[in-house]
């Protein structure tokens, strides 16, 4: 990846190394905007607020920012800031493309791009970069196959024209043009937006003519059958799955790389299991949160009683997904506890309730597959540069490893 399409920092401690606030009854806290909210952190009252309709996201899109935001996280056209019947039915349409078949039909395929990366990184050998020979090279193999963009034709896309739009689409601008330190801010991101947003209108004009199997030609056939999916919240769903789904697996897979190879070193060879990887693979999911922030923010329409606490109607209410997954009253073994031991209650790592992350059984897949195969290669995978030495990708909604730098 391009170094100036990056923010990278040297003195960061990794994800799963982040304090998190303590799981404890709901409490008024101030945002870094400094509007005033409720934060909810304990693991019951999490589930239960994600879950309670009274609890929404709507007409927040400007709130807790401290200024730029994601645009994934501003845009009112985007799933994550619907509810109610509008969100019913975007939501249902992404649910009749995701059918379980067509998933099980995705899933030889996604292990297939895994284990080519992993041949293509074992013959180049040794030293490597982890982000840029695997973590990345996988889920933009899925993507552009997932999504139709793979191949020759008027809809390929290239992985540097892709993670331009993806930080444009993830990420945080800091003003107009560049930063001090060279990075793409708000006027290069509202440019890269205007470009994807106009490759994804004509994509999804191309599949209505010429449709196929493949996820977009899925998405456009469910909303024209359902007639009441406004154009721009089609492509801007259709852009935000080929952009999340690509950065938060790459991401997700860095972090937990680098926390296996840093510090559980003596678990890398036992994921050669499927078993073991599979179980380790959810553990790293639940426990190393994507971004440093994991508090989604939401208002309450009505008094909502969470945890023996009233929250009052219209109050902003900020839930942290990192706070309730580490809570000792339902996690009390922790991360450093054996990574093959199952989790005691459901991750809440993915969300819950009506905005259940849609791609979950895509990052699931991709890290499960990735740890277990790159494991059975390379027993002997080894980082060749400290943690504390390791720079960091920031974003609005990811952090993840600029480089991991190995040998075997």
């Amino acid at each position: 990846m391009d170094s100036a399409a990056a923010d990278t920092r040297t003195t960061l401690p990794p994800l799963h190394r982040l304090p998190v606030s303590p799981a404890r009854p709901p409490h008024p806290t101030t945002l870094p905007d400094g509007t005033p909210a409720w934060l909810v952190t304990r693991y019951h009252d999490v589930r239960q607020a994600l879950g309670d309709p009274r609890i929404t996201r709507a007409d927040l899109h400007d709130v807790g920012t401290a200024g730029a935001t994601a645009d994934v996280a501003a845009n009112p056209a985007s799933l994550f800031n619907q509810d109610g019947p509008a969100h019913r039915r975007l939501r249902g349409t992404v649910q009749r493309a995701f059918t379980p078949r067509a998933i099980a039909g995705w899933q030889p395929w996604v292990a297939a791009a895994v284990q080519q990366a992993v041949d293509a990184l074992v013959t180049a050998g040794p030293p490597a970069d982890l982000v840029t020979a695997f973590a990345r090279p996988v889920p933009f193999a899925v993507t552009t196959r997932l999504m139709g963009l793979d191949g020759d034709g008027p809809d390929s896309l290239d992985e540097a024209r892709l993670q331009r739009w993806t930080l444009a689409l993830l990420a945080q601008g800091d003003g107009e043009g560049q930063d001090g330190a060279g990075n793409a801010t708000a006027a290069d991101h509202a440019e890269a937006l205007a470009e994807y947003g106009a490759f994804t209108t004509e994509l999804i004009q191309r599949r209505r003519r010429e449709p196929g199997d493949d996820l977009v030609s899925r998405l456009v056939r469910a909303a024209d059958q359902d007639g009441g999916i406004p154009e721009e919240s089609l492509v801007y769903l259709t852009a935000g799955l080929t952009a999340s789904g690509n950065e938060s697996v790459a991401g997700a897979l860095g972090n937990a790389l680098v926390y296996l190879l840093g510090e559980r070193a003596d678990h890398w060879p036992r994921l050669a299991d499927p078993d073991t990887a599979e179980r380790t693979a959810e553990r790293l999911l639940h426990f190393i949160p994507l971004g440093d922030d994991e508090a989604t923010i939401r208002r309450a329409t009505a008094p909502v009683e969470l945890g023996g606490t009233t929250i009052p109607a219209d109050a902003v209410v900020a839930i942290s997904l990192g706070s309730a997954n580490r809570d000792p009253a339902v996690y009390p073994e922790g991360l450093d506890a054996a990574l093959d031991l199952p989790l005691a209650a459901p991750t809440l790592a993915f969300s819950a309730g009506p905005h259940y992350c849609i791609g979950a059984w895509r990052v699931r897949l991709e890290m499960r597959e990735s740890l277990h195969r790159l494991a059975t290669a390379l027993p002997g995978l080894r980082l060749t540069t400290p943690v504390a030495d390791l720079a960091w990708q920031l974003g609005g909604t990811t952090r993840s490893p600029a480089r991991i730098p190995v040998g075997w």
